[in-house]
């Protein structure tokens, strides 16, 4: 039975256009792309350098959230999975949530924590802390954005000035946004995973079916 990722659960939680319809569009373009991946094997790595910059500098991003919060947080290792999530959280401090994200550039980096909730709810990071919550059964869900030095290797035609940036006070180069536990739209996670899974394994015995035909001819 599978278990959705907290980091891409927001692909499958869009709303969909018509009443009767459990999954938007986007959510089975999405579960058209997973079935494809489990019927042949394989598993395709999504890259690039938001990303790389994200894996590289995480630990100097806890670094300055904890040197501007005045805590000492470490890097959780622990992955927890429940009957439709799974998940690994930056940070569990015992009583919340935090996760880490390093943004690219200054000029993507969020100043205040109004940019800060539109871009997390644009890039799904509220449901995935919505998933985070769930897991670790605690009330509090908070995005750090934070803004270091982009490793050399990643700028490279970009205007160096939009990277380097220790010269920032850091209290200017960490904006965090909250979200609060809701019982609500845990429910409607687990009414979107549940559909999400019966049209997935449609889709396996689809693809599987047709291709039994095809041979058969």
């Amino acid at each position: 039975m599978i278990k959705f990722r907290a980091s891409a659960l927001s692909e499958i939680m869009t709303d969909a256009k018509e009443k009767n319809e459990a999954l938007s569009k986007g959510a089975k373009t999405a579960l058209e792309k997973m079935a494809k991946e489990f019927v042949y094997g394989y598993n395709e790595l999504i890259s690039g350098k938001y990303m790389d910059k994200g894996i590289i500098v995480e630990d100097e991003s806890i670094a300055l959230y904890n040197s501007v919060f005045f805590t000492d947080y470490r890097k959780n290792t622990e992955r927890k999975t429940n009957n439709w999530v799974t998940g690994e959280c930056d940070i569990f401090t015992g009583s919340k949530i935090i996760d880490i994200k390093s943004s690219w550039s200054i000029a993507t980096f969020p100043a205040t924590q109004e940019s800060a909730a539109k871009q997390a709810k644009e890039a799904g990071y509220d449901w995935q802390g919505r998933a985070y919550m769930m897991l670790w059964d605690v009330d509090c869900f908070e995005v750090a954005f934070c803004m270091v030095n982009t490793p050399d290797e990643l700028i490279k035609y970009e205007q160096p000035e939009l990277h380097y940036v220790d010269h920032i006070p850091e209290s200017l180069r960490v904006t965090t946004v909250t979200f609060e536990r809701d019982r609500e739209l845990e429910e409607k996670i687990k009414f979107k995973v549940e559909a999400a899974r019966k049209y997935l394994n449609d889709l396996v015995r689809a693809i599987n079916e047709q291709h039994d035909v095809l041979e058969a001819a």
